[in-house]
C-alpha cells in the first residue's frame, strides 16, 4: 500500500489545485490537476468527523472543536506541511458546512450554531433556536440532514423540512437528500429521484439556483451522475469500498472510506474513476476550497 508520506509529481500544471480528504488521523491535502494526482500528505493531525470549504477556507468538525484554515489570511498555508487551523470555540463537532453568511457547525448533543465568518477564528456562535433537532449526520448550505429529517435554516431557527433518516443532504441548484428510503429532490415538496437507501450525494456548488450543474449519488456500490441534458440520473460507475464525499473542480473528484481518492476524466461523465490510494482509513469526507 502507498504510505501517507509519498510524494507523486506530475510537474507544473497549469489549473493545479488542492483538495482536502478528512480522516480518523488527520487532514491530508491531495494536490491535483484535472485528473492527474500529484503530491498528498497529512497537513493536520486530528480526528476529523467532517470537513466543508468555501472561498479561501477549510473547516473541519473533530472531537475538541471545529477549526478552520484561512487561506486567504495565510496564503502560503497552501501546498506546504505547515498548514495552521485554528480553534473557534465551538466544542466537540460532528458536522460543519458552510452557507453564503458563514459556517454551520453541530455538536454531538444536536446543538447546531453559525459562526457569522467562515475564514475568521475570532467570532461568537451563535445557537441556532429549534423545538429539538435529532443526530445530525450532514450540513450543507442552508440544509442540516439528520436521523429525523432535513432542517433548514432561517431567521437564526431551524425548521423541519420533511422526510426521515437523512444521511446526507446538498444544498447547491437543487436540493438533495440522500436517504435510507431513497434519493430526494425538492420541488413542490420533496419528490423521489431514484428508489433504495443512500449514504452519499453532492452537487456542483457553481449550480444556478433551480437547476443542477453537476450532481452524484451513491447508494451501496453504486454511484448515479445527474445528466443535466437528459435531466435524468443513471448509473456512473461502481466502487468496491463506500465513497463518502465527492467535490467538484474542472472534473469530479471522490473518496472511499478506506482512503482510496478518484478523479474522473474532464471530458468522460461516464467512464470509470482514476484512482490513488492515500495510505489513511476511517475517511469522512473531502471538501474543494471554492475557486475565485
Amino acid at each position: 500500500m502507498d504510505s501517507i508520506e509519498e510524494k507523486r509529481v506530475y510537474g507544473d500544471r497549469e489549473g493545479a489545485l488542492e483538495v482536502y480528504v478528512a480522516s480518523s488521523i488527520g487532514v491530508v491535502r491531495v494536490r491535483v490537476a484535472d485528473e492527474a494526482v500529484g503530491e498528498f500528505g497529512l497537513c493536520d493531525r486530528c480526528n476529523a468527523r467532517d470537513i466543508a470549504a468555501t472561498e479561501g477556507t477549510v473547516a473541519i468538525a473533530t472531537d475538541e472543536d471545529v477549526r478552520v484554515l484561512d487561506l486567504e489570511r495565510d496564503p502560503d498555508a497552501a501546498g506546504t506541511d505547515d498548514a495552521a487551523f485554528a480553534d473557534t470555540g465551538f466544542g466537540p463537532a460532528v458536522a460543519v458546512g458552510a452557507d453564503e453568511s458563514g459556517l454551520i457547525a453541530a455538536g454531538p448533543d444536536g446543538d447546531v450554531a453559525r459562526l457569522e465568518s467562515a475564514a475568521s477564528s475570532d467570532g461568537e456562535w451563535t445557537l441556532l433556536e429549534s423545538d429539538g433537532v435529532a443526530t445530525v449526520r450532514a450540513i450543507d448550505g442552508d440544509l442540516v440532514g439528520t436521523d429525523g429529517g432535513v432542517y433548514r435554516v432561517h431567521d437564526g431557527a431551524l425548521d423541519h423540512a420533511g422526510l426521515t433518516d437523512v444521511r446526507d443532504v446538498s444544498a447547491a441548484g437543487v436540493p438533495l437528500a440522500a436517504t435510507a428510503e431513497g434519493l430526494y429532490k425538492l420541488g413542490n415538496g420533496w419528490m423521489e429521484a431514484l428508489e433504495g437507501g443512500f449514504e452519499t450525494v453532492a452537487a456542483d456548488p457553481r449550480s444556478e439556483r433551480g437547476r443542477l450543474r453537476r450532481a452524484h449519488a451513491v447508494s451501496g456500490e453504486t454511484v448515479y451522475a445527474y445528466d443535466a441534458d437528459g435531466d435524468r440520473w443513471g448509473e456512473h460507475d461502481r466502487s468496491s469500498a463506500a465513497i463518502v464525499g465527492i467535490g467538484y473542480a474542472s472534473t469530479v473528484y471522490a473518496v472511499t472510506e478506506r482512503g482510496r481518492f478518484l478523479s474522473a476524466t474532464p471530458d468522460d461523465g461516464t467512464g470509470p474513476w482514476r484512482s490513488q490510494t492515500l495510505g489513511v482509513g476511517d475517511v469522512t469526507g473531502l471538501a474543494v476550497p471554492a475557486a475565485e
